[in-house]
């Protein structure tokens, strides 16, 4: 069987397009034998769809993969669809996508995981979160009979929520192992808790009184930047240990904050170079005014990785092996990533005339 380089691109058959709401659908691809151990996943990673609009314009997109992850390769992968207000790929999946089309995936990635183990875990998501903590809570209790999780998922509305009929099922197959807490911010509701937002003072009442919040292994946030950082707010006050939490953003408004970076005001030099390592092969170029490194190494390996451009994905993400950068912004990478050298290629810009990455490591 021939090697499949990590990052790359297959056409892959849709096999299915389910309506999930009025505004989601669940697009299931099928894999060819020869390429199933390259598209095998750990629960919670993601994959990077592309096509071409009519204008010849690349698209990208980036879904979490929904379904259990098996220890082998699989034979499809299922991935949720939200629409989003003017994006192409999401209106294109729910309104033109069909059985039978073909579609461009690259090989999973995301550090976003939660490999079965044995203990208690738990997750705050809201909306289209739910996609890849799904993929976690299928694998964990199928795969690890001394695991427990708790699920904590906001939603607009009844109506609107994702994947409710799978998540019932497995409320229904582990009574015992998992808990569910559901929060409609838009519904009253004759049961469960009242209606509203999830924001960082309602956590921190609302978590103690669920959980033993301090004794959880994992916390696990994902869904709008909101919500995620009122949940990180709230698990810090309440004492929890940063690295047992960890968090995946869907989307942030280019509005709100910026995130995180790693310089503050400081400026690029006049002129700069950067060598990137990617596919086991090097090549140095020169960094135009204002370009991110990402773009530069774009316009010299069109093999680069990337997916959204916006510090939310961390699919570019790579190793700076010397010189520095600054970082526009960055809701992909965990602290302790930072501090072993990683950065965003798309939100790197040079603070040395000489910059080196690595995508391979």
């Amino acid at each position: 069987m021939a090697t499949v380089r990590p990052g790359a691109f297959h056409p892959l058959p849709v096999a299915g397009v389910e309506r999930l709401t009025d505004d989601s659908v669940a697009v299931t691809l099928a894999v060819p034998p020869e390429l199933r151990e390259a598209y095998r996943y750990a629960p919670g990673q993601h994959l990077t769809l592309r096509r071409r609009a009519r204008d010849g314009t690349e698209i990208r997109r980036t879904y979490s993969l929904c379904g259990p992850a098996g220890e082998e390769g699989p034979r499809t992968l299922r991935v949720g669809v939200r629409l989003v207000d003017g994006g192409e790929f999401s209106t294109f999946a729910l309104k033109e996508l069909a059985v039978g089309d073909t579609v461009e995936a690259m090989t999973p990635v995301g550090r976003f995981v939660l490999e079965p183990a044995p203990g208690h875990f738990a997750a705050v998501v809201g909306g289209s979160g739910i996609t890849p903590v799904l993929s976690m809570v299928s694998t964990l209790l199928a795969r690890e009979p001394g695991a427990r999780f708790c699920l904590i998922r906001s939603d607009r509305t009844a109506a609107s929520t994702m994947f409710l009929d799978e998540v019932a099922d497995l409320k229904d197959r582990w009574p015992d192992r998992f808990q569910l807490v559901p929060v409609l911010s838009r519904e009253e509701t004759h049961s469960g808790l009242a209606s509203g937002r999830l924001d960082e003072e309602r956590l921190t009442r609302l978590l103690p009184a669920l959980l033993p919040v301090k004794e959880i292994d994992g916390w696990f946030l994902c869904g709008p930047h909101g919500l995620v950082a009122a949940g990180e707010r709230a698990l810090s006050a309440l004492g929890v240990e940063r690295s047992r939490v960890h968090q995946e953003i869907f989307h942030v408004d280019e509005g709100g904050t910026a995130g995180p970076a790693t310089a503050g005001a400081a400026t690029s030099p006049e002129h700069s170079e950067v060598t990137a390592t990617l596919d086991g092969r090097s090549g140095r170029w020169p960094v135009r005014d204002g370009e991110s490194l990402l773009e530069t190494v774009l316009r010299n390996r069109a093999d680069a990785p990337y997916a959204c451009k916006g510090g939310v994905c961390g699919t570019c993400r790579a190793f700076l092996v010397g010189g520095e950068v600054r970082m526009d912004r960055n809701f992909a990478l965990e602290p302790d990533e930072v501090d072993a050298g990683y950065v965003l290629a798309c939100q790197s810009h040079p603070l040395t005339n000489e910059v080196e990455l690595d995508f391979d490591r």
